[in-house]
């Protein structure tokens, strides 16, 4: 398991344990984050018009294709932190 990786389980459990529950764009961040790490490019079909909420998650993955997974666990542990130490909204 490489520091990243290991940084990453840590983020996971962290922002569980956030203070405050962040703003709802935040919230799509660490979605997108944590699908495009895991997962990779976005795949399946858009959620339609009736499921705002799917639809908005899936435009927030989809605006980070082409980012190595790797990338993706490092913005997403740098955004956990930041948000532990109040310097994100």
């Amino acid at each position: 398991m490489s520091d990243v990786d290991a940084l990453f389980a840590q983020a996971q459990e962290d922002v569980k344990q956030l203070p405050e529950r962040p703003g709802n764009l935040t919230l799509l961040r660490l979605y997108a984050l944590f699908k495009q790490a895991t997962e990779g490019d976005v795949h399946g079909d858009k959620p339609g018009f009736a499921d705002i909420v799917g639809k908005y998650k899936h435009d927030a993955w989809a605006a980070l294709k082409g980012t190595p997974q790797e990338t993706a666990r490092q913005q997403y542990v740098e955004l956990v932190e930041s948000l532990k130490n109040g310097t994100a909204s």
